[in-house]
């Protein structure tokens, strides 16, 4: 399999400090697309995406939801059969595209990767960051909405269980341990702090009602 078959769709909000170590790091291990779903008003991430000639799209904020409507907003503007679900603040280790795709399946349509940091992620239970299928969008998208990979109503936590969740209650989900793509995060030791981080417990707290309501969907 080629490269070419992967888009890697990354929404930024700030933090255009992260945009060079990203763009190193997944052009030292492979060579697929990388998108960036950008907001409007977001200067520096811009201007430092034009700098460098990075392909990006942009998409109007919106404070709920707007990571997984930036997913959505990089599926639709894209064609490649693979989607890899990212974020500014990773590291690709070499080997990580071939080791996902190696457990696709013609039934498997969301790949779990290992992000070095999660317990329940390394347990192989949950995935922070996944390779999905464009046939799996196409033929399911959540599990209320065709056309999405992920439901816009977290504000952004949660959205991978609801992924993964549904994925495993369809027999469409599988974990590549050797898939390393770390998740540079201050939980982990591995990231510096800031205002977005912060925020993290305060959208959990609202994200995980909204979670434990919509599970009976596929529970």
């Amino acid at each position: 399999m080629s490269d070419s078959d992967t888009v890697v769709l990354v929404p930024m909000l700030g933090r255009a400090h992260m945009v060079a170590p990203l763009l190193e790091s997944l052009r030292a291990t492979c060579t697929a697309r990388i998108l960036f779903c950008c907001t409007p008003g977001d200067r520096d991430v811009l201007r430092t995406l034009n700098a460098v000639g990075a392909d990006y799209i942009t998409v109007t904020h919106r404070p709920a939801g707007d990571y997984a409507r930036k997913i959505n907003a990089g599926y639709v503007a894209t064609e490649e059969p693979l989607l890899f679900l990212g974020a500014c603040d990773l590291r690709f280790h070499p080997g990580w595209l071939d080791a996902a795709r190696a457990v696709l399946t013609p039934s498997v349509g969301v790949v779990g990767t290992n992000d070095l940091g999660s317990p329940r992620v390394m347990a192989g239970e949950h995935s922070t960051h996944s390779l999905v299928t464009r046939s799996y969008v196409d033929k399911f998208g959540t599990i209320d909405e065709l056309g999405k990979v992920l439901h816009e109503g977290y504000a952004h936590e949660y959205v991978d269980d609801e992924l993964v969740g549904t994925a495993k209650y369809r027999g469409a989900w599988a974990f590549a341990s050797d898939a390393r793509v770390e998740h540079l995060h201050p939980n982990w030791g591995k990231g510096t702090m800031d205002d977005l981080y912060l925020q993290q417990q305060r959208r959990m707290k609202v994200s995980r009602q909204l979670y434990r309501a919509r599970r009976q969907l596929w529970t």
